[in-house]
């Protein structure tokens, strides 16, 4: 075999092992992408992460033993609003219902939209923290200067106690940081605009 034709056979055995990392990078690229929502899951059955859970209805069950609940709020520095939580802590005994605020405010001279993630610390009160309504992942619009009132109703599952990793938990914070949501004309809605710019001009 000549040098050339090695060069060639060389080329092509490199061109191959391109294609074939290639294949398994987009592979894991796609893997990577399916398993989000997979692990979104596990957290949110699990607590992993500090995940709280989501009950639709409170516990049958109140006991003695009780846990501080601190409240903590953070915004990006992307979205011009003051958040906070109304109630700082509140001293809740296992199993009972408890409703708390969260105010945010616009404090910029044109609408903005935000939403919020959360966790709670220790992470490993995720699986027992327990809300029934709040605000988290919900878009929520304020005009320039407007501000609201934002509920958080929720209860520590009383199985907590139960859980030999927490028996020297005595408090946990719940923490929600604020994003900026980038708003979006809908094509529906530059169509109307379009459509009457058209009307208005054929009219003048």
């Amino acid at each position: 075999m000549t040098h050339h034709d090695q060069t060639k056979a060389q080329n092509r055995r490199n061109g191959k092992v391109a294609l074939i990392c290639v294949g398994i990078f987009a592979g894991m690229v796609g893997m990577a992408y399916a398993a989000v929502p997979l692990y979104d899951l596990f957290c949110r059955v699990t607590g992993y992460g500090g995940t709280t859970q989501r009950a639709d209805a409170g516990s049958q069950t109140i006991l003695d033993r009780e846990i501080i609940v601190r409240f903590d709020a953070n915004t990006s520095s992307g979205l011009p609003w003051e958040f906070e939580a109304e109630t700082r802590t509140v001293r809740v005994k296992l199993g009972q219902m408890a409703e708390v605020f969260y105010k945010a405010e616009n404090l910029s001279g044109h609408q903005t939209v935000g939403t919020s993630t959360f966790n709670v610390t220790p992470a490993e009160m995720g699986g027992y923290f327990n809300k029934i309504d709040c605000f988290c992942f919900t878009e929520q619009p304020l005009v320039a200067g407007e501000s609201v009132d934002m509920p958080v109703l929720f209860f520590i599952d009383p199985a907590m106690d139960e859980d030999d990793r927490l028996d020297k938990v005595k408090e946990v914070t719940l923490s929600y940081t604020f994003f900026p949501v980038k708003e979006k004309q809908s094509d529906e809605t530059a169509s109307v605009v379009t459509d009457e710019g058209t009307q208005r001009g054929a009219k003048l």
